[in-house]
């Protein structure tokens, strides 16, 4: 078995890691850009829930209408 001793100060140490998440990104850009995403929506469902839970009531017929409507 092959045995490999680096010694890298605090700043090298520093650049190789973020040249190894640098490269993670790049390669696996679809992953970083669905988790975003998911995470974009809970905010955004979050915000919704709120608002909806501070305002008024609107019946089933009401939105109905107005689903109606926009179609």
């Amino acid at each position: 078995m092959l045995q490999v001793t680096l010694n890298l100060d605090e700043q090298q140490t520093k650049e190789l890691f973020k040249q190894a998440v640098l490269e993670m990104l790049a390669e696996k850009n679809e992953v970083l850009y669905q988790a975003l995403a998911e995470v974009i929506e809970d905010i955004a469902l979050g915000r919704a829930i709120q608002e909806g839970e501070s305002s008024d009531f609107v019946s089933r017929e009401e939105l109905f209408e107005l689903l109606e409507r926009a179609t």
